[in-house]
C-alpha cells in the first residue's frame, strides 16, 4: 500500500533565473479526479520562456510561480466517482482544464476554451511537484510496456500530432520540418507515422540535425551552411514540399518555405515568432496559392499518440537527451537555456536524493 504524505516537495520560481523550494499540502482529489504521483515532467520550451524572461505575450509570472506541464505518474488515490482508472495506473496528464461548456468545447475544439486553466501558464501552476490532483478525464492510462517517462512525453507528441493533421499529411508527400528541437522532432516522428515518402529538416544546430536523421529524416538542411533553395531542389527533385512545418518561429524559415513549396502546398505554422510579428513575401503565397495553417495546442490527440507509442509505431522516449533528479531541477533548466546546441529534450525525475528541512 503507497503511503501518502501530508506534505509535498514543490519547485517554484523565485525570480528570473531563480528555483527555489517550498513545502506544501498534498492536494485533495476532488469529485471525478485523481491524485497523482508525479514520476517525470518535460522541459518545455515555454519553461523557459517563463524562466528566462517572465513572461510569454500576455501571460506574465508572478513569484513565487511553479513550471512544468508535461507530466506523467501513477495514480495513488481515486476521488469520488472516478470509474475508469485504478490505483497503480500509469497515465500521462493533459495539461488544460476547459470550462466544458463553451462553443469550442460544445464543438469539440475544446483547446480554443477562453478559459483553459492550463499547467504553468500564469496563473496556473505547473507540476514540477510530487503529487498533483487532476480530472480522470484528462488523464489518460498508459499500456504496459509503456512508462511515466512514455507518459509525460505524450504532451509534446500531442502537439506533433496535431501539427502533421494540420498540414493534412498523407502518404506519398515529400516535407520538410523547420527546426529541429523537441517539437520539431515529434513533428517528424508524427509526419513519419503517416508515411510520407521523404522528410527533410531544417536547422543550424549540426547535433539537433544528426538527431533527426537518427529519428527517421531523409535529408538535413544546415541553412547556416549552404543554400537552402538548392538543398530543397535536391530533396525534392525540384518540384518542391508539398507540406512544410514551421516549429522554430523563425522569420527567414517560414519565408523559406514560402519560396520553396510547390504550388498548392501547405504551411504549418507551430513556431512563436520572438517579436509576434513578420514580413513575408506575400505575393508570391498567392502566386502558389499556399495553405496556411497554425497550430495552437492539441484536442482530442492523447488517446490517439498514446496508441501508437503502444504499438511501437513511434518513440517518442528516442527525443529525450538529457535527464535530471528533482533537485537538480535549477541545473536542468540552466541547462536547457545555456546548451540548446546539445541539449534537445530534458526530463526531470520527480524523486528526491535529499530532503529539505
Amino acid at each position: 500500500m503507497t503511503v501518502i504524505p501530508k506534505k509535498m516537495k514543490t519547485a517554484v520560481m523565485t525570480g528570473i533565473g531563480k528555483i527555489g523550494w517550498e513545502e506544501r499540502d498534498v492536494p485533495e482529489p476532488g469529485q471525478g479526479e485523481v491524485l497523482v504521483k508525479v514520476e517525470r515532467v518535460g522541459v518545455c520550451g515555454s519553461d523557459l520562456h517563463y524562466f528566462t524572461e517572465g513572461r510569454i505575450g500576455p501571460y506574465k509570472v508572478e513569484f513565487p510561480f511553479v513550471l512544468g506541464h508535461e507530466a506523467g505518474g501513477k495514480v495513488v488515490r481515486l476521488g469520488a466517482g472516478v470509474k475508469g482508472l485504478a490505483l497503480g495506473d500509469i497515465v500521462a496528464l493533459e495539461p488544460g482544464r476547459t470550462c466544458g461548456t463553451c462553443s469550442f468545447c460544445t464543438s469539440g475544439r475544446y483547446h480554443l476554451c477562453p478559459d483553459v486553466q492550463f499547467f504553468a501558464t500564469p496563473p496556473v501552476d505547473g507540476v514540477f511537484s510530487e503529487y498533483v490532483a487532476h480530472p480522470e478525464s484528462l488523464s489518460f492510462k498508459v499500456p504496459a510496456p509503456m512508462d511515466s517517462l512514455d507518459a509525460a512525453l505524450i504532451e509534446p507528441l500531442a502537439v506533433g500530432f496535431h501539427a502533421a493533421g494540420q498540414g493534412g499529411a498523407v502518404l506519398g508527400q515529400k516535407a520538410v520540418v523547420f527546426g529541429t528541437g523537441c517539437i520539431g522532432l515529434m513533428s517528424l516522428l508524427a509526419v513519419k507515422a503517416r508515411g510520407l515518402a521523404g522528410i527533410a529538416v531544417s536547422d543550424v544546430m549540426a547535433k539537433r540535425l544528426q538527431k533527426a536523421l537518427s529519428l527517421g529524416a531523409t535529408h538535413a538542411i544546415n541553412s547556416r551552411e549552404e543554400d537552402f533553395a538548392k538543398a530543397a531542389q535536391r530533396a525534392t527533385g525540384g518540384e518542391g514540399w508539398d507540406l512544410a512545418i514551421e516549429t522554430s518561429g523563425a522569420e527567414q524559415a517560414v519565408r523559406q518555405a514560402i519560396e520553396t513549396s510547390k504550388k498548392g502546398a501547405t504551411i504549418v505554422l507551430v513556431g512563436y515568432a520572438p517579436s509576434g510579428e513578420m514580413t513575408l513575401p506575400m505575393s508570391l503565397a498567392l502566386d502558389k496559392e499556399l495553405t496556411f495553417r497554425t497550430v495552437f495546442r492539441y484536442h482530442h490527440i492523447y488517446p490517439v499518440a498514446i496508441d501508437a507509442v503502444a504499438s511501437g509505431s513511434i518513440r517518442p522516449r528516442d527525443v529525450a537527451t538529457h535527464f535530471f533528479e528533482f533537485d537538480d531541477l535549477q541545473n536542468a533548466l540552466d541547462q536547457s537555456v545555456s546548451n540548446k546546441a546539445t541539449v534537445v529534450k530534458s526530463v526531470v525525475k520527480i524523486a528526491w536524493s535529499w530532503f529539505l528541512t
